[in-house]
């Protein structure tokens, strides 16, 4: 019942309010010029959309931080040790990595162009607070170093080999989300079926509170965002809201106590990180040849001629698909 109780209480609370938020936020970040830079290189048709107010992530940072205190508030006392813990731990990761998107857009805001930070001055930030949350955890919960190996009868212990993976994989997701920002709606969407990936997980298998406050906020924002994020977008959520959601989307692999999960469950958000990879190792040693027309992956499908709604609804089904076959590769383990 608490489970039930807490999930909807996050959504509501993330989902009304991101939506007032947004409404508000809109004209105010015109007013500022707060508006989002394109890139020459991309594609061409993109250049329409320049000046798309952007940021607009605060909104729903804000609005699970007004359900995160108040799920403390009202719930705290009923929930057990480890799934508060796990709630704080999970939600200041996310909000250190909104942080490094706020930093991040304001410099391409005052810059004038789509570059703020530098890679490695954003990856640095982000490495940082991977360790930081990694020890977090350690010091608040534990972490086992033995590995299941998702769908495979078969444990690893891998010592502090998983202490290295686990940040690997933080940084990396997170990253990953930030990557498939890239389309009216697309994060948004994929990011929607890890939230309800997460809603029936605790509903079902695992009983945990702090998964239910992670996909509430997850189903809240990202519904409450899509109603001004869909095609044509009124307003970006930048790397403020990217990050954010996309250290939500790993530390939900770190609530099920397993981070390789994420790679199944978040599969669009590793193929498009792969993508974007592929494409520098090939362009590299093929001497300036390009393995797709433009990475990330949906950049490459939009050259090829497939419109942005497709592409959102492809990449959505695609991922609500690695969710269940995930969801059964728990149940089976």
């Amino acid at each position: 019942m608490l489970n039930k109780e807490i999930f909807f209480v996050s959504l509501l609370i993330t989902f009304c309010l991101t939506t007032v938020f947004v409404a508000l936020l809109i004209p105010f970040l015109i007013r500022k010029r707060y508006g989002q830079p394109i890139l020459d290189i991309g594609p061409s048709w993109h250049k329409t959309k320049e000046g798309t107010p952007t940021m607009g992530g605060i909104a729903f940072v804000a609005s699970s931080f007004v359900a995160f205190i108040v799920i403390l508030l009202c719930f705290g006392n009923e929930m057990i040790y480890e799934d508060i813990v796990l709630t704080i731990d999970v939600y200041i990761f996310a909000l250190l990595n909104s942080l490094v998107g706020i930093i991040d857009d304001l410099a391409k805001i005052r810059n004038k162009r789509n570059e703020g930070l530098t890679p490695k001055a954003k990856l640095l930030f982000q490495f940082i607070i991977s360790v930081l949350f990694v020890v977090l955890l350690k010091i608040t919960v534990g972490l086992d170093t033995t590995l299941n190996i998702p769908f495979v009868d078969s444990k690893i212990e891998l010592g502090v080999l998983f202490y290295v993976l686990s940040i690997l994989i933080l940084c990396g997701v997170v990253n990953a989300v930030n990557l498939t920002d890239g389309l009216d709606g697309l994060a948004s969407s994929t990011v929607l079926t890890v939230g309800g990936f997460s809603f029936f997980l605790s509903f079902t298998l695992i009983e945990r509170t702090s998964l239910s406050f992670v996909g509430g906020v997850l189903i809240g924002a990202t519904v409450g965002f899509l109603i001004f994020n869909l095609p044509p977008a009124r307003i970006f959520m930048g790397d403020t809201g990217s990050l954010f959601l996309g250290a939500l989307v790993v530390g939900t692999s770190f609530i099920l106590k397993n981070p390789l999960y994420v790679i199944i469950y978040g599969a669009i958000f590793i193929i498009e990180a792969l993508s974007v990879i592929l494409q520098v190792v090939y362009f590299k040693f093929s001497k300036g040849k390009r393995l797709f027309k433009m990475a990330p992956l949906h950049h490459h499908l939009e050259k090829c001629g497939v419109s942005e709604m497709k592409i959102v609804a492809i990449f959505s089904i695609l991922n609500l698909v690695f969710c269940f076959a995930m969801y059964f590769g728990i149940y089976g383990i």
